[in-house]
């Protein structure tokens, strides 16, 4: 407790990005108004584990004891941390499970203390925890069948690759945090130090390439989950990212993220949304 009070409270290490700095919509005007608070009580709750864990003032030690604090509110154990309080009373109004919550704050704990990953197991282990409890809370908000998991589960942890290999740089520069699998590394003769470079060089490109190549795998068994959903809107909103995941994914194959742009800007995304929208046959669902 007392690395805690060293650096006070979870929301002191703020980093100040919200929903609009993220790389995929987060409850965008296409989840239904009726779900839209309820989701994002689960978005702050994340951020606010996500700051805890980047963090690059506060120590492991006190990294761990703010995502405790967090852990003991979500589970009624305390009412020490304001954005679990909040999530737990959301999760109780509506019957939800906690425990997506929890598995998301073994996924920071992990943040805090695995700085590298040796194989794609080791990192879809890590997706497991850190992206398709997003996933699935959106889908127990909703009410969906929980047969759309393992398309979620997909589309999710593809997403995570996604963010990790654009972000891969400066991950390892200010964060010492590399997902890039060792064994690829090794394979083509690198290490980490290779992240460091203001341009990749042809072996790292061909690593970035290769696991964009097996996240559009990830795409492949996700591209069902839009016509999986019964509600409408969020269909729709599935579809969208589906549709970005599909266009990042081949940025990647073909840009450097040390020295490219592969972020979409905020006019092609528009434009890849709505093509996607498009592309949905029409049903009377529900919202």
């Amino acid at each position: 407790m007392s690395a805690v009070l060293e650096h006070g409270s979870a929301a002191e290490l703020a980093s100040g990005k919200g929903q609009n700095d993220e790389n995929f919509p987060v409850a965008s005007f296409l989840i239904a108004p009726k779900h839209r608070a309820t989701v994002f009580a689960f978005y702050r709750f994340a951020r606010v584990a996500d700051d805890v864990a980047d963090s690059e003032t506060a120590s492991p030690e006190g990294k761990l004891a703010h995502l405790e604090i967090m852990r003991a509110t979500l589970a009624g154990e305390s009412d020490a941390n304001p954005e679990a309080l909040e999530l737990r009373r959301v999760q109780d109004e509506h019957g939800l499970t906690p425990q997506h919550g929890l598995d998301l704050l073994e996924a920071f704990r992990r943040d805090v203390t695995k700085l590298r990953y040796d194989d794609w197991a080791d990192l879809m282990d890590y997706c497991r925890y850190s992206a398709a409890p997003v996933g699935r809370f959106v889908l127990d908000v909703h009410g969906e069948s929980r047969a759309s998991w393992p398309a979620n589960d997909a589309l999710c942890a593809a997403l995570q690759v996604i963010n990790h290999l654009q972000d891969c740089g400066k991950d390892y520069r200010t964060l010492n945090r590399v997902y890039l699998p060792d064994d690829q590394l090794r394979a083509a003769g690198l290490t980490v130090e290779a992240l460091d470079a203001p341009k990749a060089s042809p072996a790292l490109k061909g690593v970035i390439a290769d696991l964009a190549r097996r996240t559009d795998v990830l795409l492949s068994q996700s591209r069902p989950f839009a016509g999986m959903i019964k509600a409408t809107r969020l269909r729709m909103e599935v579809a969208v990212i589906q549709r970005l995941g599909e266009d990042l994914t081949r940025r990647l194959i073909v840009r450097d993220p040390l020295s490219e742009r592969v972020h979409h800007t905020k006019a092609e995304a528009a434009a890849l949304a709505l093509s996607a929208m498009a592309m949905l046959p029409f049903r009377r669902r529900r919202a």
